[in-house]
C-alpha cells in the first residue's frame, strides 16, 4: 500500500511515533486485560474501571492503527513485544491487589502523558495527522492516571516499589519501539 498523497513526504518522526504509540497501546490493552482478569478476585471494586480503560485503550489502539493504514505502513516491530510485557504486568500487579493495580497505572500513564507532551510539541506544524491522532486521547491517559492517582492514599509500599519498576520499563519499551 502506497502512503497517501496528502501526507508529507519522508516525515520519518511521525511515523515512527505513530509505529510506536500503536504498540504502546496494544500494550497498554493487555494491561488491562490482565490486571480484569486478576482483579475479580484480588480487586473486584476496580473491574469495572479496568474494563472501561481498556475500552479506551482499545480505541486508542483503533486510532492509531488507521493512521498506520493511512499512511501504509506497517506496524512496530515491538508490537508483540508490548503485548506480552503488558498482559505479564497486568498478571503480576493484578494478582497483587488494588494498590498495586493503581501505582501501575500511575507509573505508566505519568511516562505515557509525557511522552505524547513531547510529541505534540515535535510535531506541531509538521505532521497535522500525527498530531490530530494523538491528541484525540491525551484526555482519556490523563483521566487514567488521575483516577488511578485518587485510589492510592500517602505512600504506600506498591506506590513506591513499582513506580520506578514500571516507568523504566515503560521508558525502555519506548526507547527500544523507536530504534527498531
Amino acid at each position: 500500500m502506497q502512503p497517501v498523497a496528502d501526507f508529507p513526504a519522508g516525515n520519518d518522526d511521525g511515523d515512527r511515533i505513530i509505529k510506536v504509540d500503536h504498540a504502546g497501546e496494544h500494550g497498554a490493552v493487555n494491561l488491562y486485560s490482565g490486571q480484569i482478569f486478576m482483579a475479580r478476585f484480588t480487586a473486584p471494586g476496580l473491574v469495572d474501571e479496568l474494563k472501561q480503560f481498556r475500552a479506551h485503550e482499545q480505541r486508542h489502539r483503533a486510532i492509531f492503527a488507521a493512521e498506520l493504514a493511512r499512511r501504509g505502513r506497517a506496524r512496530c516491530r515491538s508490537y508483540w513485544l508490548c503485548g506480552a510485557g503488558g498482559r505479564v504486568l497486568g498478571l503480576i500487579t493484578g494478582l497483587m491487589g488494588a494498590g498495586a493495580i493503581s501505582a501501575t497505572t500511575v507509573a505508566v500513564e505519568r511516562v505515557v502523558l509525557r511522552h505524547l507532551e513531547n510529541q505534540l510539541s515535535a510535531l506541531q506544524g509538521k505532521d497535522p495527522f500525527a498530531v490530530a491522532a494523538i491528541s484525540a486521547i491525551v484526555a482519556e491517559e490523563r483521566q487514567h492516571h488521575d483516577c488511578s492517582a485518587s485510589h492510592i492514599q500517602g505512600g504506600t509500599f506498591w506506590s513506591g516499589f513499582l513506580s520506578p519498576v514500571v516507568s523504566g520499563s515503560t521508558e525502555v519499551v519506548i526507547w527500544l519501539g523507536m530504534r527498531l
